[in-house]
C-alpha cells in the first residue's frame, strides 16, 4: 500500500504546468492560455483522459492557430484550488478549466441537475441533452455568469468501499460517505449514510485516515486516484448506474471575448470535435475499472437493474424533490432532464 506522504508526491510530480509549444522562437503576436484542472496529469504511456483532453485540445488549436494561441496545462489543481476554479473563469482571472458543473451548482442551483442521481442513467441520454432545451438553457445560464461551455463531456462512476461493496441503498445505513454534490448527498443521507463533501482529489487522503469509508466518484478517478489501494469493495457501473456527471472544459467568456473570431471559432469548432473522444475514454475507463480493483484484491459487483431501481426511488424522494422545491426554475429544469 502507497502511505500518504509517497502518494502526494506523486501526485505532485505530476502537477507541474505541461506547456504546449513554446519555443525561443515565438510569435511576438503569440497568446499563452492556462487550462487548469483537479485531475492527475498523463503523459506518453497513459494517465487520465481528461488531462489528455486538455493538451490535445492544447494541441490541435495550437497547431491549427499556427502558434498564435499556446497553452499552459496545470493538472491537479497546481495552480488554484478546486472549489476557486469555476469563479476564476467567471471574473477572467483563469483561462479554462475541466470542471464538473455541478462544483457551481451553491451559486447557480439549475447545475445541480449535472450531478443528480439516477436522473441521467446512460451516456447516450446525457448527451442528448446538448441540443435539447436543458443543454440550451445551461449553456445560456453558464454564459450569462461569464462561462463559455466548449465541450460537453459525461462520467460515470461507481463507489469504492473500505468494506463491503456498497450495491443497494442499505448497504450504505451507518457509514459516512463521499458523495461528491450536495443531490448525491442527500440521496446517501435518505439511505441512512452520513456524508462528506470534498473534490476528488482529496478522497485518498481521507479514505486513508478513516475520515470516511466510501466514496462515490467517476471512473476515471477512481483509477486515476489509485483508490484501489485503499478499497475492499467496488460498485461497478457495469453499463448501468446513477452516477452520471457533466465534467466540460470551460473558458472564461471575457478570455474568449476578447479574442479575434478567426480565434473564437477555432476554439468552439476544437471544443467540440473532442467529445467522441472524451466518450470513449469515459466507456473505456468504466471497462478497464473493474480489472484494476479485482487486481488489488478488492470484491468487485455491478450494478443491477434492481439496484439502480432502488437508488432511484430513494432519489426521487429525497435529492429530486428538494431539488425541484428549490424554484420554479430548479423544478422546471428537472422535467426538462426527465424529457431530455
Amino acid at each position: 500500500m502507497t502511505n500518504g506522504i509517497t502518494r502526494r508526491a506523486a501526485l505532485g510530480a505530476l502537477a507541474a504546468p505541461a506547456i504546449i509549444g513554446l519555443t525561443r522562437s515565438a510569435r511576438a503576436d503569440t497568446r499563452t492560455l492556462k487550462i487548469s484542472h483537479q485531475f492527475p496529469g498523463s503523459g506518453a504511456d497513459g494517465g487520465d483522459f481528461r488531462d489528455r483532453v486538455c493538451r490535445k485540445f492544447a494541441e490541435e488549436v495550437e497547431k491549427r492557430s499556427k502558434g498564435a494561441l499556446k497553452f499552459e496545462i496545470y493538472p491537479n489543481s497546481s495552480l488554484m484550488k478546486t472549489f476557486a476554479q469555476f469563479d476564476a473563469l467567471k471574473k477572467g482571472a483563469l483561462d479554462l478549466s475541466l470542471y464538473p458543473t455541478t462544483y457551481a451548482g451553491g451559486e447557480i442551483p439549475e447545475l445541480n441537475i449535472t450531478f443528480m442521481p439516477a436522473v441521467v442513467t446512460s451516456y447516450e441520454q446525457g448527451y442528448r441533452w446538448k441540443k435539447a432545451p436543458i443543454g440550451r438553457e445551461m449553456t445560456a445560464i453558464l454564459e450569462a455568469k461569464g462561462v463559455k461551455l466548449l465541450t460537453w463531456m459525461w462520467q460515470s462512476g461507481g463507489i469504492a468501499s473500505r468494506g463491503a461493496p456498497i450495491v443497494k441503498p442499505d448497504d450504505a445505513k451507518g457509514l459516512k460517505i463521499r458523495g461528491g454534490s450536495r443531490e448525491m448527498d442527500m440521496m446517501f443521507k435518505a439511505a441512512g449514510a452520513a456524508t462528506s463533501n470534498m473534490p476528488s482529489n482529496e478522497i485518498y487522503i481521507s479514505m486513508q485516515t478513516g475520515a470516511i469509508d466510501a466514496a462515490a466518484t467517476s471512473s476515471t478517478s477512481l483509477i486515476s486516484f489509485k483508490l484501489e489501494e485503499l478499497s475492499k469493495g467496488l460498485t461497478a457501473a457495469g453499463g448501468r448506474s446513477f452516477f452520471f456527471v457533466l465534467e466540460p472544459l470551460l473558458m472564461s467568456k471575457s478570455i474568449f471575448d476578447s479574442l479575434p473570431p478567426d480565434q473564437q471559432k477555432l476554439l468552439t469548432e476544437v471544443g467540440e470535435e473532442l467529445e467522441p473522444f472524451g466518450l470513449e475514454g469515459s466507456k473505456a475507463d468504466d471497462k478497464r475499472l473493474a480489472d484494476v480493483y479485482a487486481k488489488a484484491g478488492a470484491t468487485v459487483i455491478e450494478m443491477d437493474q434492481v439496484a439502480l431501481d432502488q437508488w432511484r426511488a430513494v432519489a426521487r424522494e429525497s435529492a429530486w424533490k428538494d431539488f425541484a422545491g428549490r424554484s420554479a426554475n430548479t423544478a422546471r429544469f428537472l422535467k426538462m432532464a426527465e424529457e431530455a
